[in-house]
């Protein structure tokens, strides 16, 4: 038996969040084993951790589809499990995008994610908006996570809010990692929609934080800071902090933990 960690992570305040599993003994699980429990726990992504021999802690993500490369939402998670649970002896972990830097500043987790630099306008945008229902974008890009995000600015966020997506329309278009961002006086409004992976929509979205970060860089601001309120539409209201620079994207959020399960494996 083995232990999962249910937490909400990217809250606002105490509420929302998304919820995520953290397995803190991966010993003996094989890849099979560990998509099971990810499809078990229904969670947007169920991340292992790895940490033997008193070296850095590797972690393994998974949603109910598939293993990702990177994730933002599991990594502050995970960041969080090593650094409250214990034993709080590191502050960093690797994935498959390479080493991840954490830090604890009060009750805000943050993670340092490489800076992607693969960024290139999406012009076939408005085709994919017109399938998909969205309104027209004023602005499109791709951004290789390394998985293939499309990143809509639909210019208000009235018309993120109001999008009502045909998901089968999206994965398509190859759109099945898909990203709708409009900018506010005090950040940016987004939903983020991830069909093939069978997330209907996801509460909060990390790595689409960190594709937005991308974003601003490739468009000349090298630079900055900035709050991304998500998961509204979905009663899961949640909060991402982002800043970056040339090097990296740092994710920041709160994170409530709510049980711990005992897995029977």
């Amino acid at each position: 038996m083995r232990h999962c960690y249910v937490l909400r992570v990217f809250t606002r305040g105490d509420k929302g969040g998304n919820h995520l599993g953290v397995v803190t003994d991966m010993t003996g699980i094989s890849d099979r084993g560990m998509q099971d429990i990810a499809i078990e726990n229904n969670f947007s992504e169920t991340v292992f951790i790895d940490w033997r021999d008193g070296g850095i802690p590797s972690v393994r993500i998974f949603t109910p589809g598939r293993e990702l490369p990177f994730a933002g939402q599991p990594l502050v998670g995970a960041a969080w499990v090593l650094g409250m649970i214990g034993p709080g002896t590191t502050d960093r972990m690797t994935c498959q995008v390479g080493e991840i830097p954490f830090r604890m500043d009060g009750d805000v987790v943050w993670v340092d994610t490489p800076m992607v630099e693969a960024v290139r306008t999406a012009p076939e945008a408005e085709s994919i908006a017109i399938a998909a229902g969205f309104a027209e974008p004023i602005a499109a890009w791709w951004v290789d996570m390394p998985l293939p995000y499309l990143v809509i600015d639909l210019g208000f966020s009235e018309a993120v809010v109001s999008a009502q997506p045909d998901l089968k329309a999206l994965i398509e278009h190859g759109a099945d990692m898909c990203y709708l961002i409009a900018q506010t006086r005090d950040g940016y409004k987004a939903r983020f929609f991830a069909p093939r992976d069978g997330i209907t929509e996801d509460p909060a979205t990390g790595s689409a934080a960190s594709a937005l970060a991308a974003v601003r860089r490739h468009i000349g601001e090298g630079s900055g800071t900035t709050t991304i309120r998500q998961g509204d539409e979905i009663g899961s209201p949640s909060t991402i902090r982002l800043s970056w620079n040339e090097r990296h994207a740092s994710l920041g959020g709160t994170v409530r933990r709510d049980e711990v399960r005992v897995l029977d494996t």
